[in-house]
């Protein structure tokens, strides 16, 4: 007798790669192992990873977001209450004394007069971007304290209400355009590279807690997390892309501090990859550069509309003001009137450009870690003219910065914006090597970029977090004289030794060196010259503590550091430009060589060739 049908059917069970584990896995893999399965019981690698170890299920963005950018506050404000640059050391004080000085004159002084007025004490040279943030603050403050900004009687004022102020600007303005650019950049990398929204939160906190980057803006005292916010909202406009909004953001970093230049090749290498592949697209490389030159000229208004005004009301104004000698060049062979009209503003623009590209300055500034600073002090540099080394400077920039480039540029596919933060922190260190007028400072802008590969795909894994670990570490240590000149060693070796331990790095761990090489370990090499430099660095910690230089040789210490630190920074600038090359497989699209990641492989650094014949690009 055969049974009776009934309309009811057994529910198919779930597939393993539906459930939201599986989905997770590969985030999970770099976080807590490196095994296929990921169970309860397995622990997370490193600190950081494990204070969010249990909001890896079912808590919201809602929670955890702001938790993570009430954490990154509490340690810049934490920062802040310690000295800044200058304080007590007259008559030019600091960098602090600087961007109050310019908040002091752009809020008494007419346009035309910004970049001319008293160079000798902390003349303006920044763009215009800096001058308008610097006269909205000066406006707001010289309403809360008219005597924090008085035109000339108000240098060198150190109270405590002002330096409240000043602090908080410095938070105020990270958290509006620095923060919810690292915030979004973040989200969308690990989208595209499908790392979960738990893996994000860690490198958000990461990201956000660099030691260099706190210790400069928050303790020295800059304005630097502003140009920075405005590439990471180029970075994250590309991503989404929107290059027409990565265009506005990026004009917007150089109008604000000229030092985003370090970038400016490989994006536009990467744009203009973006019109020539698969076909040359006239219209969108037309778009892309009228609406960079509208960003530029939107950015120059304000300081050439107020000369154009001031020249018209004052007629004997550009008669009064000293021509720069770019201007003189151009006045004597285009016969320009100065009393024309148009002169005024002309030589606002002139003076301005004069300010922010100091070519008559030296190839380096102070004691950098780059390769001219290196090179002075086993032959010195100043028995050439300066010319000579502004070309010498150049020509190895851009053979530096070719390789990265071309490739940025060739790139094709879906890879070609995920591999965007790879080209910019090749392209940066090219620049902070080999370019000219460096400070110790400009390591910031390479670190950015190298830092945001945590958010790619394997970006927790072992090689990438060491690497990332390692730089920010070193970059840190070489700013340790210019910290000390501060009295910042408490906040530095805090937020150095901070990072050292969330990251899992040495010396508060070796896990990440231990793995052996066949278990997703490092490779030997690496290990060997990350752990040397570690060793170095402290060593040197404890050399320049506890023992004096010999005499006629007071900077010995502050030379070693800039030579140990020189040589990681190439080191810095090989691997991410070796990565870039690789992980874009033009090699393998354009030259016929087959290079690409081991599929199951344990460390994504570890490239293998193919045995089978590679077809040409035409044949495909």
């Amino acid at each position: 007798m055969s049974s009776t049908s009934t309309p009811h059917k057994a529910r198919k069970r779930k597939e393993a790669s539906n459930t939201p584990d599986a989905a997770m896995r590969p985030s999970n893999t770099a976080l807590s192992g490196r095994s296929r399965t990921v169970s309860s019981s397995q622990n997370p690698q490193f600190p950081l990873a494990s204070f969010f170890w249990p909001a890896k299920k079912g808590t919201s963005s809602w929670v955890v977001l702001p938790l993570i950018l009430l954490m990154a506050g509490l340690f810049r404000w934490a920062v802040g209450l310690w000295g800044y640059s200058g304080l007590g050391i007259p008559p030019m004080h600091g960098d602090f004394e600087a961007q109050r000085h310019w908040m002091e004159i752009t809020t008494h002084l007419p346009m035309s007069k910004w970049y001319s007025y008293d160079l000798q004490y902390w003349g303006l040279d920044y763009p215009p971007l800096t001058a308008y943030h610097s006269w909205l603050l000066g406006k707001i403050g010289s309403f809360i304290e008219p005597d924090w900004f008085s035109l000339d009687i108000s240098r060198g004022i150190e109270t405590s209400s002002l330096k409240l102020y000043m602090r908080s600007t410095v938070i105020v303005s990270e958290y509006l355009i620095y923060i919810p650019a690292a915030v979004i950049f973040t989200r969308r990398l690990t989208r595209l590279s499908g790392v979960s929204t738990w893996e994000s939160w860690v490198v958000l906190s990461a990201s956000l807690l660099q030691p260099a980057t706190m210790l400069i803006d928050h303790a020295h005292f800059q304005y630097n997390t502003v140009m920075l916010g405005f590439v990471l909202a180029s970075m994250s406009s590309v991503l989404a892309g929107r290059l027409l909004w990565a265009c506005v953001f990026f004009v917007a970093a150089l109008s604000f501090k000229q030092m985003a230049l370090y970038y400016a090749p490989a994006m536009f290498a990467y744009l203009l990859g973006v019109c020539l592949e698969p076909e040359l697209k006239l219209g969108r490389l037309g778009t892309i550069a009228a609406v960079t030159a509208a960003s530029f000229a939107a950015a120059f208004a304000p300081l050439v509309l107020g000369s154009l005004y001031e020249g018209y009301t004052n007629p004997t104004l550009s008669v009064d003001l000293q021509p720069p000698p770019l201007l003189v060049s151009l006045q004597s062979l285009l016969h320009l009137n100065p009393k024309a009209l148009y002169y005024t503003p002309l030589l606002q623009v002139m003076q301005a450009l004069h300010r922010i590209f100091p070519f008559a300055r030296g190839i380096f500034e102070d004691k950098v870690a780059n390769f001219w600073c290196v090179l002075h002090t086993v032959h010195k540099l100043n028995r050439y003219s300066v010319p000579t080394l502004q070309r010498t400077s150049v020509t190895f920039t851009l053979m530096s910065i070719l390789p990265t480039c071309m490739t940025i540029s060739l790139a094709s596919g879906a890879k070609k914006k995920v591999l965007l933060p790879w080209a910019l922190a090749a392209c940066a260190w090219g620049f902070f090597l080999f370019s000219f007028q460096v400070h110790e400072k400009s390591v910031l802008l390479p670190l950015l970029p190298m830092t945001a590969l945590l958010a790619g795909k394997q970006g927790l894994g072992t090689e990438i977090r060491a690497w990332v670990g390692w730089a920010n570490v070193l970059g840190a240590w070489t700013m340790y004289p210019l910290l000390k000149r501060d009295e910042l060693r408490i906040p530095y070796f805090v937020l150095t030794c901070l990072w050292i331990f969330l990251l899992g790095l040495p010396p508060t761990t070796f896990a990440l060196y231990a793995t052996p090489k066949s278990k997703g370990g490092l490779t030997l090499v690496t290990k060997i010259l990350h752990l040397s430099f570690y060793l170095a660095m402290t060593i040197w910690h404890v050399l320049e503590a506890f023992v004096p230089p010999p005499e006629g040789k007071p900077d010995l210490w502050v030379v070693i550091n800039v030579v140990v630190g020189a040589a990681g920074f190439v080191l810095c600038w090989a691997w991410c430009s070796a990565g870039l090359i690789l992980r874009s497989e033009v090699l393998e699209d354009y030259f016929g060589v087959r290079l690409r990641l081991e599929k199951e492989g344990l460390d994504p650094g570890v490239w293998a060739r193919r045995k089978e014949p590679v077809a040409s690009k035409k044949t495909r």
